[in-house]
């Protein structure tokens, strides 16, 4: 009796365990080399450099301080907007693991052709079908067109 209870609560320990670090832990969304930087950035849409962002489907690249440690690219999709981190997510950052937007549809990595659709992040071809581009937090006010993106 002794002996079973032991087993059984050894047992239960070890369930509890397993399903408590399974739960608590939250999916990584890019590889373990991505660099963490500080995202801070304040977009005035109705400066001539921002124009772009006033119509869906229109992108810019952000390279300022606090986007990130290689910058930024940032699409309109309707109403919203998305904000990628243009380090590739799915390998360790080098020389050519800055992404790029092609023909005005697709995220690029030139390192190993990798894509991605820009409206949505959704991959597109290569080897990193399970990672999309990380993407920020933002806030729009329609009054003052004024984007931030932060992280």
């Amino acid at each position: 009796m002794k002996k079973t209870f032991s087993i059984l609560s050894i047992l239960i320990l070890l369930i509890s365990s397993n399903l408590t670090i399974n739960s608590c832990g939250s999916r990584e969304d890019t590889v373990s080399c991505f660099p963490n930087n500080p995202v801070n950035v304040t977009l005035n849409l109705n400066l001539p450099a921002y124009n772009n962002l006033n119509y869906d489907g229109g992108w810019i690249y952000v390279n300022e301080q606090q986007a990130g440690t290689r910058g930024l690219i940032v699409v309109r999709v309707g109403d919203t907007f998305k904000a990628y981190d243009r380090n590739a997510p799915h390998i360790c950052p080098d020389a050519n693991t800055t992404l790029e937007v092609k023909d005005n549809i697709s995220i690029l990595c030139p390192k190993d052709n990798t894509r991605w659709i820009l409206r949505t992040g959704q991959p597109e071809s290569g080897a990193a079908t399970s990672l999309p581009p990380k993407t920020y937090p933002y806030n729009y006010d329609p009054s003052t067109k004024t984007l931030n993106i932060y992280y």
